[in-house]
């Protein structure tokens, strides 16, 4: 999956990002299972996934706060 712009997150719904991040976590899990048992072939993946975790959670905090 690529990588989303951070424009592109701000102007998903709410419903729409808890089930982005859900599914960002989910992944994220995936790929340390899979360094951890070596069959991690994409090693950029896991930073690109834990930026866009990030980003999802700023924009939820944004507005949150707003």
């Amino acid at each position: 999956m690529p990588k989303e712009k951070f424009s592109k997150i701000l102007e998903l719904s709410p419903e729409e990002l808890s089930t982005r991040l859900r599914e960002l976590m989910d992944e994220g899990l995936k790929l340390r299972l899979q360094q951890a048992t070596g069959q991690l072939e994409n090693t950029a993946r896991r930073g690109i996934v834990r930026r866009e975790i990030a980003q999802v959670r700023t924009a939820i905090n944004q507005r949150k706060s707003s």
